[in-house]
C-alpha cells in the first residue's frame, strides 16, 4: 500500500489528470478527473452530475455506459449515493449494493444499479467552502470497499473534479503539476453546458405549462422519465420541442402528460 502526504498525492494526481488532457489535446475537464480516477483506483466506471440546492441536477460526464446509466438513475429517481452525497455533505461509500440495508435504503436505486453493472458505488461531494457544485460517482463490478490509501485519493479527485468545475487555478503548491509536454496545469471548467441548459429549458416551460414552482417542475419532468423509461435529457429535448406537453392539475391517480405531436 502506497502513503503519501497530503501535498505529494495531490500534485501526483493533478499530473495523472494533466496527462490525460494532454492525450486528447484538449485543456483540462471534468471528463479527465473522472478517466484518470478509473486508471488509478479499483473502479470501472466514473461520473461527474452537477447538483444544486435551487436548480435541477444534471450529469456532466461519464466514462462509460454503466456509469451513465447510474448517473440517469439517480437523477431520474431521485435516490442514491450521489443524492445522499450532495445533501449530507459527505462520502457515502457503497460496498455492496445487494445487501439488505441498502436495499431498504435505495429500493428502486439499488436493485436497478446492480442490473445495470455496479456492485458497490462510492459517491463524494464535491465542495469549496461552502460552495457544493456535484458529486463525483465512483463503480466497481464487484462488491468491495476503498481502502485508506485509496479513499484518501478519491477524495483528491473529488477536490480536482471541484476546481474544474469552478473554474479555480490550483495554487496550493509552489510547484504546478505539470502536462506531458512540460506545460502548466491550469484548470477551469469545460463547456458541458448544453446537456443541463436543455433540461433546465424543459423545467422552464413546465411552470408555464403547470403552473407550478421550479422544483415541482423538475419532479414532474423526472417522474415522467422515470415512468417512460426514458432518459431525462431526451424527455426534456421534446418538451423543448413541443412534441411533448404537459397538462396542469391532473385528477388523482390519472396521468399527469400527454403527447402533442
Amino acid at each position: 500500500m502506497r502513503q503519501v502526504n497530503a501535498v505529494g498525492r495531490s500534485a501526483r494526481i493533478r499530473v495523472l489528470v494533466a496527462e490525460h488532457a494532454a492525450r486528447r489535446g484538449a485543456q483540462v475537464g471534468v471528463l479527465d478527473v473522472c478517466t484518470a480516477a478509473v486508471a488509478d483506483l479499483p473502479v470501472q466506471g466514473a461520473g461527474v452530475s452537477a447538483m444544486s440546492l435551487s436548480k435541477s441536477s444534471h450529469p456532466l460526464c461519464s466514462t462509460d455506459d454503466v456509469s451513465e446509466q447510474l448517473e440517469e438513475l439517480q437523477l431520474t429517481l431521485g435516490e442514491g449515493p450521489c443524492v445522499d452525497a450532495f445533501a449530507q455533505g459527505t462520502a457515502v461509500l457503497t460496498a455492496d449494493l445487494l445487501v439488505d440495508d441498502v436495499l431498504g435504503r435505495w429500493p428502486a436505486f439499488a436493485p436497478a444499479a446492480a442490473q445495470a453493472g455496479a456492485r458497490a458505488v462510492f459517491a463524494f461531494p464535491l465542495r469549496i467552502g461552502a460552495t457544493r457544485p456535484g458529486v463525483l460517482d465512483l463503480y466497481a463490478h464487484q462488491p468491495g470497499g476503498l481502502d485508506p490509501e485509496q479513499l484518501a485519493d478519491a477524495k483528491v479527485f473529488a477536490d480536482t473534479a471541484t476546481l474544474v468545475l469552478l473554474q479555480t487555478p490550483h495554487t496550493g503548491h509552489s510547484t504546478p503539476a505539470t502536462l506531458v509536454d512540460g506545460g502548466t496545469l491550469d484548470l477551469y471548467f469545460a463547456d458541458l453546458g448544453g446537456y443541463r441548459a436543455e433540461i433546465d429549458q424543459a423545467t422552464g416551460m413546465l411552470t408555464e405549462q403547470l403552473g407550478v414552482g421550479i422544483d415541482e417542475a423538475f419532479i414532474r419532468l423526472r417522474a415522467y422519465a422515470y415512468a417512460h423509461g426514458r432518459r431525462l435529457a431526451d424527455v426534456s429535448r421534446d418538451v423543448v420541442a413541443r412534441t411533448l406537453r404537459f397538462t396542469p392539475d391532473p385528477p388523482p391517480n390519472k396521468g399527469t402528460m400527454h403527447d402533442d405531436i
